[in-house]
C-alpha cells in the first residue's frame, strides 16, 4: 500500500502525516515520526485528515449560473472564457479597482503567490487579501511596529524548555493541539510556570500556576497593569532596554496609572493575582507569550498586540531561546499566504507596493511597467464596497466568508450586489452557492506545493492521488486564466513557481524544492547555505532597535446595555476546523460535535430560568440564532460563548463588524448580546 508523506491541512502547527493510498483513494492517515513539529503524534483532526478527500460532495465540474438562477455544468474552456471576459469587461467599464481577489490560507504558498500575481500583473489591481485580515492583521501591524517583523518569534520545540509561558486569547489545546501538548510537557517535565489569561476555563487551566479571568475586550488594561507592577518594583531589564529598545520613558508614563486597583475595576482580575503574574513572568529566566485571536480580533487588536510586545521587551524576553512573542496561526497556511503577498499593501516577503524600487523589481521580473502603486482593498473593505455597489466583481479562492465573516447578513447582501462572483473550492460552500461561476479545485492530497506553518517552517505537501473527477489544481486554474489573457504563465510545476518566489522574496532566498525534499526550513533563510532561523531578533530587531508602543485602554465598540445585557465572545472547538467545510464531512469528527451551543454561567442561567440543553435564542443588534444552552461554571458571569463553526447556528450572524481602525480586523471577540428562552 503506497504511503505518501505530506503535511496536515488543518491548523497552523504543520504536523507531518502519511496518507494511505489504494487505487487513487485515500483510505487513512497516520503520523510521521520524523516530523520536527508533531514527532509521531497527531490530533484527532490529523488522524482524520483524509476523510473529506473522496467525499461524494466534492465539486466535480465547473458550474455556471443560468439565467433562471440554477447552476448548469460547463467545461473548463467555457468557464475560463466567461471569467476572463466578464472581469475585463467590468474593469473596462468601471476601472481597474472595480474587481477584487480573495486568496486562501488553505492553499499552498505557490498558489497564493500566483493569486497575488494574477491580481497585480494581469488585472493591475492591489485588491488582493485573504482571511489573515480576519485573524492576524493586528499581528502584522502590531509586531511590525514594535519588532519590525510580524511572525512568531520562536520555534514550537522551544515551549518545552521555557521557564514561564503566558497564554492569552488562545485555547491552545483545542486550536493548536500539538503545541498544547508541548506546553503540558513543559509544566509536567520542567515545572514551567503557566499563566493563563482568559474569561473561560480551558483544558490547560488545570496545569496553570495562575488563571486570570478578564472581561473580554480589556486586554490592554491588564497588560499595562502587569507592566506598571514590574516597573514599580524595579523588575524590568534595564540593560536590555538601554541597549536594544527605544521609547521606554513614554511607556513608563502611560502605564503609571494602571495600578492593580484600577486594573481590577476595568478587567475584574483580582489585584493579588495580577501582582503574582507580574512577579512570575518578570523573574523567570525565560518567558514566552502565546496568543491567538482572543487578542487580535478586537477594535483594539493592534493595541493588544503592541502591549504583548511591550511586555516582552520590558523584561528582555525576546531575541533568545525559550523567550518571545508567539502568535499562533489558526489555519495551515495563514503564515505562508501572508509571506506570499496575498495582502493589499505588500508583495511577497512584506515588500511594500508603495516602494518604487520594489515595484520596479517586480515589474522587471514580470516584464511589465504599470503595476499599481497604491494599497488595495482589504477583505473587510471589499465587502463594504460591494455593499455600496462600488465593487463589481470578486474572485474567491478557497474561502467561505458566508460563515467566517462577521455580520453574515451584511455579507450576503454585499455578495448578492456584485455583478460577478467566482468561487474556486473543493465543495459547494455557502459562499459558492451565491456565485455566478464555481470552479472545482483539488484537495491537498491531489497536488504538490508547500505550506509555511506558524513557526515560519516551510513544509512540503506531496501528491498522493490524481485529481478527482474534473477538478484541477488551484495553481493550474490560475495559470489558465492568465494565459487566456495573453500572459506567458508556462509553469510546469510548483517547483518552478517556488523558484520565482525565491528570486523575488529575500526571506525565502535560500529555499528550493531539493532542500525541502528531505528537510524543512524556517525563514528567514537568506542563501542556499543558510540553515534557517530558529528564533528571531537574536542580536538586533528586524527594524534595528525595538520600539515600545505604549497605548491606553479603550472600550470595545459595543458594551452591554439594558436590553443587550451580556457580552458575547466566540471561538473554536477541538473537533472542528474553521467553517466546517471539511470536518463536517468526517463521520467521526461530526459525531463527536454535531451541534452548536452557547455556554452560559450557572448564575446567569438561573436568573433567566435557562436549563442545560434547553433551546434558546441569542440575539444581537445584527441578528439572532437558535441553539442549545450549555450551563457551566467554566465561564465568567455576564459572558456568553459560541463556537463559530456551525452554519446551522452561525455565530457570525451575531458578531460585530466594527473594525480596528489600523488593521481593519473585525471585533469578533466582544459584542453586546441577550439570551432568551423559546416560548
Amino acid at each position: 500500500m503506497p504511503q505518501i508523506l505530506t503535511t496536515c491541512i488543518y491548523c497552523g502547527c504543520g504536523c507531518g502525516l502519511y496518507l494511505n493510498v489504494v487505487k487513487n483513494n485515500i483510505i487513512g492517515s497516520f503520523p510521521s515520526s520524523e516530523s520536527e513539529v508533531s514527532q509521531g503524534s497527531l490530533c484527532v483532526k490529523g488522524w482524520h485528515a483524509h476523510d473529506f478527500i473522496n467525499h461524494p460532495d466534492r465539486l466535480k465540474t465547473p458550474l455556471i449560473r443560468s439565467s433562471n438562477g440554477e447552476f448548469r455544468q460547463a467545461d473548463w474552456p467555457e468557464a475560463i472564457n466567461l471569467i476572463t471576459s466578464k472581469l475585463t469587461q467590468l474593469q473596462d467599464e468601471n476601472g481597474k479597482d472595480s474587481i477584487a481577489f480573495f486568496s486562501s490560507a488553505k492553499c499552498t504558498n505557490e498558489e497564493n503567490f500566483l493569486m497575488m500575481k494574477l491580481a497585480r500583473q494581469v488585472f493591475k489591481t492591489n485588491n488582493i487579501d485573504h482571511c489573515a485580515r480576519l485573524c492576524h492583521a493586528s499581528t502584522v501591524l502590531g509586531l511590525s511596529a514594535t519588532f519590525g517583523s510580524a511572525a512568531m518569534t520562536n520555534s514550537i520545540s522551544e515551549f518545552e524548555n521555557a521557564e514561564c509561558i503566558l497564554i492569552t486569547g488562545s485555547n491552545t489545546t483545542e486550536q493548536h493541539p500539538l503545541i498544547g501538548s508541548r506546553i503540558i510537557k513543559a509544566v509536567k517535565n520542567n515545572n514551567a510556570h503557566l499563566i493563563i489569561v482568559d474569561p473561560r476555563e480551558l483544558r490547560l487551566s488545570k496545569f496553570a500556576t495562575l488563571h486570570l479571568k478578564q472581561k473580554p475586550g480589556t486586554d490592554v488594561a491588564w497588560l499595562n497593569g502587569i507592566m506598571h507592577i514590574i516597573i514599580s518594583n524595579n523588575w524590568h531589564d534595564k540593560e536590555f532596554i538601554n541597549k536594544r529598545c527605544e521609547g521606554f520613558d513614554e511607556l513608563k508614563s502611560i502605564v503609571a496609572k494602571y495600578t492593580p486597583e484600577y486594573v481590577e475595576s476595568i478587567t475584574g482580575i483580582r489585584q493579588d493575582d495580577l501582582v503574582n503574574a507580574a512577579n512570575i513572568y518578570s523573574k523567570s529566566k525565560s518567558a514566552m507569550i502565546v496568543y491567538s485571536m482572543g487578542i487580535t480580533q478586537h477594535t483594539t487588536g493592534v493595541d493588544n498586540v503592541k502591549s504583548c510586545a511591550n511586555l516582552a521587551m520590558l523584561t528582555g524576553n525576546i531575541g533568545k531561546l525559550y523567550s518571545g512573542v508567539n502568535p499562533l496561526r489558526g489555519q495551515n497556511n495563514v503564515q505562508g499566504a501572508c509571506d506570499m503577498g496575498a495582502l493589499p499593501n505588500v508583495y511577497s516577503g512584506y515588500q511594500k507596493v508603495t516602494d518604487p524600487d520594489i515595484k520596479n523589481k517586480f515589474e522587471t521580473k514580470w516584464n511589465i511597467n504599470n503595476l499599481p502603486s497604491d494599497a488595495g482593498l482589504s477583505v473587510t473593505a471589499a465587502i463594504n464596497m460591494a455593499y455600496s455597489n462600488n465593487l463589481k466583481g470578486l474572485y474567491i479562492m478557497g474561502e467561505n466568508p458566508m460563515v467566517s465573516d462577521p455580520n453574515i447578513n451584511h455579507v450576503k447582501q454585499a455578495l448578492n450586489k456584485l455583478e460577478f462572483l467566482v468561487v474556486q473550492d473543493i465543495f459547494m460552500s455557502e459562499t459558492a452557492e451565491l456565485a455566478d461561476v464555481v470552479l472545482p479545485a483539488c484537495s491537498f492530497a491531489e497536488k504538490e506545493g508547500t505550506f509555511t506553518n506558524t513557526e515560519r517552517r516551510i513544509l512540503k505537501i506531496r501528491k498522493a492521488i490524481e485529481p478527482l473527477h474534473n477538478s484541477i489544481e488551484d495553481w493550474k486554474i490560475l495559470c489558465k486564466i492568465a494565459k487566456s489573457l495573453g500572459y506567458n504563465w508556462d509553469y510546469d510545476s510548483p517547483s518552478e513557481i517556488m523558484d520565482e518566489i525565491v528570486e523575488l522574496t529575500p526571506i525565502y532566498s535560500g529555499v528550493n524544492y531539493n532542500r525541502l525534499e528531505n528537510d524543512s526550513i524556517q525563514w528567514p533563510c537568506t542563501d542556499i547555505n543558510h540553515p534557517g532561523t530558529k528564533f528571531l531578533h537574536k542580536d538586533k530587531f528586524s527594524k534595528g532597535k525595538g520600539s515600545f508602543q505604549p497605548v491606553d485602554y479603550k472600550l470595545p465598540d459595543e458594551i452591554p446595555d439594558n436590553e443587550y445585557d451580556l457580552i458575547l465572545t466566540t471561538g473554536r472547538l477541538y473537533w472542528h476546523f474553521h467553517t466546517r467545510t471539511m470536518t463536517s464531512r468526517s463521520h467521526i469528527l461530526e459525531r463527536e460535535s454535531p451541534h452548536c451551543f452557547v455556554e452560559i454561567n450557572y448564575n446567569d442561567a438561573k436568573l433567566r430560568n435557562i436549563k442545560d440543553g434547553q433551546d434558546v435564542k441569542v440575539c444581537t443588534k445584527r441578528g439572532e440564532i437558535t441553539l442549545k444552552a450549555k450551563v457551566t461554571d467554566k465561564i465568567l458571569e455576564g459572558i456568553l460563548f459560541i463556537p463559530f463553526h456551525f452554519v446551522e447556528a452561525a455565530a457570525n450572524i451575531l458578531t460585530n463588524d466594527a473594525l480596528d481602525p489600523q488593521a481593519e480586523i473585525p471585533e469578533y471577540k466582544t459584542c453586546a448580546a441577550k439570551i432568551l428562552t423559546l416560548t
